[in-house]
């Protein structure tokens, strides 16, 4: 049986689980279309995450998915780290309070306590790994696992605790890194090369994800390999998705011409690898790109998320992250459904 028959889907797209962008809304025209809509959900309390999960079953009769990022007891609670010095001068000379969290990030054991307690057709995880025990408890519930993965190695690791699939992320991907070991880090992978390698060392089903923005790309990662492909950048200048208009309107202006459409994996915003347009602060600030001296994810993201707030108020995009991939140049201002009839032309 094929990925696209396991999920119950009619199309090989997924909308990517961009967390902060997506919405019960844009998942659910996702899922109705024929496609699997997810969630991303890493930074949604227990309460509200299970609120959306009820929404979403109201919304659709399709199979969807809940995104979830993998951290430990003492990455959810631990903030230790001094926030650096360049920060720091950055808030005293904007005159902002920065005003730091108890715990840098949410609960991932409760969180994930919710998807036992209010079962989803489709589970994916991003960040780190969970255990065979936890794949086997959820697939018992009815729900496909998916993990993702920036190295073959990390795929293997998902094939060998049992998950259904698991998701290449390439270097091209917008966003976060999702991957975990030091391999994915220290050389990336595009994902065409990270489809290859990982075919030569696990039949796990492999879906796609980096700088896939057409029908035709759809097409050649099915080539290459993986069965689905999972869109990301293309649904942020979408009707439904949740970004702030000064941060739809930058992507829009590289797509027209009226900013560089160039992308960088940075630390600066999160403390863990992610890539985004580049804009004023990745530029004022390069010189601290530095992981030997950057707090950790999610500590620096909890250190920055006052500053991207404020940029937000003020409609300031330079200030804020960005999140694009490398297909950024392509993105347009449309609905989802037309995004998806594009996609889907040729196929």
């Amino acid at each position: 049986m094929t990925l696209l028959q396991t999920l119950g889907l009619t199309y090989p797209i997924i909308q990517a689980p961009m967390a902060g962008a997506t919405t019960p809304e844009l998942a659910a025209t996702v899922s109705n279309f024929g496609g699997l809509g997810s969630l991303g959900a890493g930074m949604t309390t227990p309460d509200a995450l299970s609120n959306q999960i009820n929404t979403m079953k109201t919304l659709t009769d399709r199979p969807f998915m809940i995104n979830l990022m993998v951290l430990s007891e003492h990455d959810c609670t631990t903030l230790d780290s001094a926030v650096p010095a360049w920060l720091s001068q950055y808030y005293q000379e904007k005159d902002i309070d920065i005003d730091l969290p108890k715990r840098p990030a949410q609960n991932f054991a409760e969180q994930l306590q919710v998807l036992y307690d209010n079962p989803v057709p489709v589970a994916s995880f991003t960040f780190g790994i969970i255990s065979a025990e936890h794949v086997q408890r959820l697939q018992q519930l009815g729900t496909c696992v998916i993990g993702t993965a920036n190295h073959p190695l990390e795929a293997q690791a998902w094939a060998e605790v049992g998950a259904d699939a698991v998701c290449l992320q390439g270097m091209e991907a917008g966003g976060h890194r999702g991957g975990w070991l030091a391999q994915g880090v220290a050389d990336p992978l595009g994902l065409l090369t990270l489809i290859g390698q990982t075919r030569a060392c696990t039949d796990i089903p492999l879906i796609a994800a980096g700088g896939i923005m057409t029908g035709q790309d759809i097409k050649a990662i099915q080539t290459a390999g993986a069965q689905l492909a999972q869109v990301g950048t293309a649904f942020l200048t979408t009707d439904k998705c949740a970004i702030n208009d000064s941060y739809k309107q930058a992507l829009l202006d590289a797509s027209h011409g009226k900013r560089s459409t160039e992308t960088r994996l940075t630390r600066l915003f999160s403390g863990k690898p992610a890539r985004a347009l580049i804009n004023d602060y990745l530029r004022d600030f390069t010189a601290f790109d530095d992981t030997d001296t950057l707090p950790p994810y999610p500590q620096l993201n909890a250190m920055t998320k006052t500053m991207r707030a404020e940029a937000v108020q003020r409609k300031d995009a330079e200030y804020q992250s960005l999140w694009a991939g490398q297909g950024v140049a392509l993105v347009k201002q449309e609905s989802t459904i037309e995004l998806l009839e594009r996609l889907v032309q040729g196929l």
